[in-house]
Formats: C-alpha cells, structure tokens, sequence
C-alpha cells in the first residue's frame, strides 16, 4: 500500500546537490513510495529520474517549481503530474531561465563591486553550468569563508539590502498556473509559510491562487513547525484546496529537510493523491 508520498525535491538539474538517478535511489532507501521531482524553472532531470525510478520499488511523479512574482515579493508554484513536453509550459520556464542568466552574471557583479571576486564563475562551477541559482553563489561564499553556513550567507550577501541581491523578475501567477494546467498537471503553493505573509495578505494569495484555478496548498513541508501545518491545514480545507506534502530536498548537506522525513497530513485535509489512479503511468514521465 502506497503511504508515503514526497512531492517536492531538487537534484543537480537546479539548486539540488545529487544528481536525478542518485536522488531517486536516495528515496527508495529512505522508504519513499511516491516521489516528484521539482526543479527550479526546469524540467531538465526529469527523464534521468524516470528511467531510474522505472527499475525500482518507487513510482515518479513529473514535478517543477515554478518562480512567480506576486504581492511584491516571490512566491513558488509546484506543478505536478504534467506533460513535460508541453510546449506552452517549456516556453514559460524558457523565459524565466532566460532572466535567471542575467540575474547570475548581476550577482556577480555587484559582489564583483563588494570586493568578492569571481563569484559568477564560482557559482557556475558549482553548478550544472546550465542554471545558476542563489544556492550556487551561497555554496561559493562559504566556500570561500566569506561566511560560516549556507543560512548566514543568504542574510549577508543575498537578501533584500545586501550586496548580492537582485530582486526577481518572475511569471505572474496565473500564468504560472497556466503552463501547469495546459501540460495537463496540478498547481500547489509551495511551503507557504516561509512566506513570511501576514494573515491577510496569504489569505488574499490563496483566493487567487483559486481563482485562477489553482489545485492545492503544500500543507506539509520541512520548514513548516507543527503549528503551521495546522494553521495551512485550516486554510486549505477553508478555500477547498487539495493538500500537498514535500521534504524541499535539496542534498544530503541540509539534514532537517531530509527525503520522506515528513509529518503525516492532518486528517482535515484531502491529499492531492486521492485521486491519482494506483498504477502512476498516467501521471508520470
């Protein structure tokens, strides 16, 4: 019987540190049933994923992450269960590459202008040299002592105000939603309450996200405190959204966001799953 879904993880096809096919046998050995791939703007890995996951005890679900722009700041829509070869969808993460090119070579030059050299062809060399992200810069400045870990990093050199934050330029969201819907997928909204939101303004995010036909909230997730589950539980069973569940995986570097090692759904919520059929090929690459 199917028990453990994680429907939200990143390998070397974005910020992630494993590649595709070793992020899927991480999973088996951390007893994932159902597992979705969720790159950055990219759907990159998702064959490799496939294929490797095809030979084992797991079945894979087609996923992305999908950057958004809304309310002034980021917020990021997972999209499950699509065609990855729709092409209105690989248009859109076409365009949002096309802009995180050119946020990768503005980091570095405003590094470039704090006495940080290097920094754009640091990152590029820690990543696959196809999508470079603000994980990449982070790696390179620990690296290179200019902090002591990857969360310090992010408040001294990458956010609002520092020297190596660009602010994004991201799809708006019903577009995002969209590109999902027209590859014949699901939306969530990824871990909401990393959001930082007031009450009002994520209520006002969940009625459009609604509105325009968005799916589901991701009610379980590693940076979620037991109290938020609950508090994002009641909002998804009060804008009858469906609820998701993911670890936000990124390498086994980052311990509390470990593959699988997640709290059941709260028993208010309907899982997004409940209609997926049992054998996954009609959702899956």
């Amino acid at each position: 019987m199917i028990s453990l879904y994680d429907l939200h993880s990143h390998s070397t096809a974005s910020d992630g540190t494993l590649s595709p096919a070793a992020l899927v046998n991480l999973a088996v050995e951390a007893g994932v049933d159902v597992l979705a791939l969720t790159d950055h703007d990219t759907t990159e890995g998702l064959a490799e994923a496939a294929e490797v996951a095809a030979g084992q005890a797991i079945q894979f679900v087609t996923g992305v992450e999908i950057s958004v722009t809304w309310g002034g700041q980021v917020v990021h829509i997972v999209g499950l269960g699509f065609d990855p070869d729709n092409k209105a969808l690989q248009a859109g993460l076409a365009e949002l590459r096309t802009f995180r090119d050119w946020r990768a070579e503005e980091i570095g030059r405003r590094l470039e202008k704090h006495a940080i050299p290097d920094a754009y062809e640091g990152a590029k060399a820690l990543s696959n040299g196809r999508l470079i992200s603000r994980s990449h810069f982070a790696r390179f400045l620990v690296a290179n002592g200019y902090a002591p870990d990857m969360r310090k990093v992010f408040k001294q050199f990458l956010t609002h105000g520092k020297p190596g934050h660009v602010a994004g330029e991201w799809a708006d969201l019903d577009r995002a939603v969209d590109w999902i819907k027209q590859a014949g997928g699901q939306t969530v909204i990824a871990h909401p309450a990393r959001y930082s939101m007031t009450r009002t303004k994520l209520r006002r995010l969940l009625g459009e996200f609604q509105e325009v036909g968005g799916d589901a909230l991701e009610v379980v997730s590693s940076s979620h405190s037991k109290d938020e589950i609950f508090t994002m539980a009641r909002h998804a069973k009060e804008f009858s959204l469906l609820a998701s569940a993911g670890s936000d995986f990124h390498g086994p570097e980052t311990p509390w966001a470990n593959l699988g090692r997640l709290t059941p759904l709260p028993d208010q919520v309907t899982p997004i799953w409940r209609d997926w059929p049992t054998h996954m090929a009609a959702i899956s690459a």
